[in-house]
């Protein structure tokens, strides 16, 4: 079967899978599911497809190529991620239930997880609530109180030294060139980039932007993609204080979180290094992550 969605390309590499091939390997490889309905979740996301499986799964599809067996690996490692992340924060997340096998035109293993109600923070912005800001103070406090049982930054991805991304802030500035401020930015790249290492790591969410963000009433009602959990630096889940926060919240997300100087300033470093990629990158393929890679900026130009 060749059959492939209407997707819109992200990555030049990026595979394709449609709402009949969803629905015929659910329905091959899980025959108790079959009689449920399997949709397309329309989203912002760059990482996965989803299908929602009824009302309470949902299949996550990886949209980029590589080895099956080091996917399915990343898989099973995402699985036990998720299930330590949900077991531990008191608000809603995805538990594992399943992986599929690749078939029907999509060559990579698949996974299934449970679904969590409600609407990301990309569409319903909750930027302004104060309770809101209290109520990610929460998720971060419990997510710092997790046991690291002795684990440590892996060296890979944001959340160990500001340094190591040198590189991929140069490429960033150099595809900015017509879209931002870049003298102004590299200035502010040259001192965050200085700022010092000091807190042990901690557990962290590592990815808080708003597609990863339910909201409902203007509350947190849950947390999704639990692919970045791990140990880190503990001012790297202070990207959500620019990503999803005005001013006036974002005061009382540091008040609740007792900050320190560093930490914060540190937050805002992980927040400009996010920030910087999904502006250029994302600039024609999805223009909602280019758009929040702009916002960032400016929340984080005004501190």
């Amino acid at each position: 079967m060749t059959d492939i969605s209407p997707q819109q390309k992200m990555h030049a590499d990026q595979l394709t899978v449609s709402a009949a091939q969803a629905r015929l390997l659910v329905g091959r490889q899980f025959p108790q599911w079959r009689a449920l309905p399997v949709e397309a979740v329309a989203g912002d996301g760059t990482v996965n497809a989803i299908f929602r499986i009824g009302d309470r799964l949902a299949a996550r599809f990886p949209l980029q190529p590589g080895d099956p067996e080091q996917v399915r690996r990343l898989l099973e490692s995402e699985a036990e991620a998720a299930g330590e992340l949900a077991a531990h924060i008191r608000f809603p997340a995805p538990e594992p239930v399943a992986i599929g096998e690749p078939g029907a035109g999509y060559p990579l293993p698949w996974s299934v997880q449970t679904w969590v109600p409600g609407t990301v923070a990309a569409e319903e912005d909750p930027g302004g609530s104060e309770a809101f800001a209290g109520d990610l103070a929460e998720l971060i406090h419990d997510l710092r109180a997790i046991d690291t049982r002795g684990r440590t930054f892996a060296g890979q991805g944001r959340g160990g030294e500001l340094r190591t991304h040198d590189g991929w802030l140069e490429t960033c500035f150099e595809r900015s060139e017509e879209l931002l401020d870049v003298p102004a930015l590299r200035r502010l790249w040259a001192r965050l980039r200085e700022l010092p290492r000091q807190a042990p790591d901690v557990m962290v969410h590592g990815d808080l932007i708003p597609g990863n963000v339910l909201v409902r009433d203007g509350r947190l009602a849950g947390v999704l993609d639990a692919g970045g959990f791990q140990a880190a630096d503990p001012a790297l889940d202070l990207v959500s204080a620019w990503h999803l926060l005005e001013s006036g919240p974002r005061a009382v997300l540091r008040r609740e979180l007792g900050s320190d100087d560093l930490e914060w300033e540190r937050g805002r470093a992980w927040a400009f290094q996010q920030a910087m990629g999904l502006v250029w990158y994302y600039a024609e393929s999805n223009p909602p992550m280019s758009r929040l890679g702009r916002r960032t900026l400016a929340r984080l130009a005004h501190r």
